[in-house]
């Protein structure tokens, strides 16, 4: 494994463990080049899959990029990253045994939505606004309307 911080590639593993969900290993690394230590996390890949935009470009399934998707929906909310992670690891699980090797964004995002709806309302409307594209204020009103069950609040201009 290559260092990240001087691309030596001599690098030692210190300590091996499962993650607390057991869906991969992780590392702790030194390199003793420049003397940093660093993480790496091992994952068992069942499938290489493909993501079909809406626009029919295929691009690779980026792990990191729906990690980093729930991480800006969930900011500053009260929610820790291993709960972000069990979450990724989950949606990854369920599209790599799905038996399909090309997924429609679209279906990514419905996934995301399920997933969000049970955890945090505030990161699930704000997944929303950028999932779904709302373009004006008009757009939060309809969808929060959509949610039923909650009172809602009129703000006057």
């Amino acid at each position: 494994m290559r260092c990240p911080f001087c691309g030596s590639e001599d690098t030692q593993v210190k300590d091996s463990r499962p993650t607390e969900d057991g869906s991969a290993i992780r590392r702790r690394r030194f390199c003793p080049a420049c003397g940093s230590r660093f993480t790496t996390f091992e994952r068992v890949q069942l499938r290489d899959l493909v993501v079909v935009k809406a626009n029919a470009q295929r691009v690779p399934f980026d792990r990191d990029k729906l990690f980093r998707s729930l991480s800006i929906a969930v900011r500053k909310r009260p929610i820790d990253e291993e709960r972000i992670e069990r979450i990724v690891n989950s949606i990854t699980r369920r599209l790599e045994s799905s038996g399909e090797t090309e997924i429609p964004s679209k279906h990514i995002g419905e996934l995301v939505m399920e997933a969000l709806a049970g955890l945090d309302q505030v990161a699930y409307v704000r997944f929303a606004s950028v999932y779904k594209n709302f373009r004006e204020a008009k757009d939060f009103e309809d969808f929060l309307g959509s949610l039923g069950g909650h009172e809602r609040v009129d703000v006057d201009d």
